[in-house]
């Protein structure tokens, strides 16, 4: 596998082709996910919840994010890697997510990601500014559990996803080069597509978007609580299929993100 760059995301987005994403946070995992073609990894704040088990994703510090990031540049420097700026790091002001970011791309990170709507964008200027490429988040934004009153689906209502599309858009006018988009209905996810000329990435998005991401516990059916709806177990569905390995769920998931059957319809809200 040749080494991803975001031009070559964009030129996949721009060619229709789905790209594949997951989580990951340490050596072992991203040596199986570059033997299995993942285009890119997140090296997300969800580690707080599958690896140290917090509730959240916000007791995770910059330090962690660091930490982890460094494994996964070591182990699979062929993906494209994105890595979230965690709660706290970021908001106050644009010199402190100037600061933050930095110490992320020193670890090795290619893009840092930040959640949030039309008011972040700012930073998003900012950073991009100085050289920090930028991924946006939008929809479900786990950093705003409490606010929000918990892990709810966006934008059913049609204000919300009209400003969910402004949202995006902001953060793509102030040099954001991708989007996330959690939770939201399908047709939210691929209005979002077609609004915004950067690839649009889906966890619990339908399968419009321009690609797929997962938490990769929750994909190898290892995590101990509630899955969500959108999550598929494809370690399971290797098994089924005669390849009952980490490798083979990884290549599965791939496979079916490529040809668009992930996420199917028992997956959308």
């Amino acid at each position: 596998m040749a080494k991803r760059r975001i031009t070559d995301l964009l030129q996949m987005k721009a060619a229709s082709e789905k790209i594949a994403m997951l989580t990951c946070y340490e050596a072992g995992f991203a040596k199986e996910m570059k033997k299995a073609g993942i285009d890119a990894i997140l090296v997300g704040d969800s580690l707080g919840m599958v690896v140290q088990g917090h509730g959240s994703t916000l007791p995770v510090t910059l330090e962690e994010m660091i930490y982890h990031t460094e494994n996964i540049v070591r182990s699979h420097p062929d993906a494209f890697i994105v890595v979230d700026l965690p709660f706290g790091s970021y908001e106050g002001s644009c010199e402190e997510a100037f600061r933050a970011a930095s110490a992320l791309m020193k670890a090795g990170a290619e893009m840092v990601k930040l959640e949030g709507g039309a008011g972040m964008a700012k930073i998003t200027a900012f950073l991009t500014a100085r050289g920090i490429p930028v991924c946006g988040h939008v929809g479900l934004l786990p950093q705003s559990v409490h606010l929000i009153g918990g892990y709810r689906v966006q934008g059913r209502d049609l204000q919300v996803a009209a400003q969910l599309i402004e949202d995006a858009r902001a953060h793509q006018s102030a040099g954001a080069q991708l989007m996330v988009v959690e939770c939201v209905p399908e047709e939210v996810g691929e209005a979002l597509s077609i609004a915004l000329d950067i690839p649009v990435i889906g966890i619990g998005a339908g399968a419009l978007t321009d690609g797929q991401v997962l938490v990769m516990h929750d994909m190898l059916g290892v995590r101990g609580d509630v899955v969500p709806r959108f999550v598929k177990n494809f370690l399971a569905s290797s098994a089924e299929k005669g390849d009952p390995s980490i490798e083979g769920a990884f290549k599965n998931y791939v496979t079916e993100v490529k040809m668009g059957v992930f996420p199917g319809k028992e997956h959308l809200f």
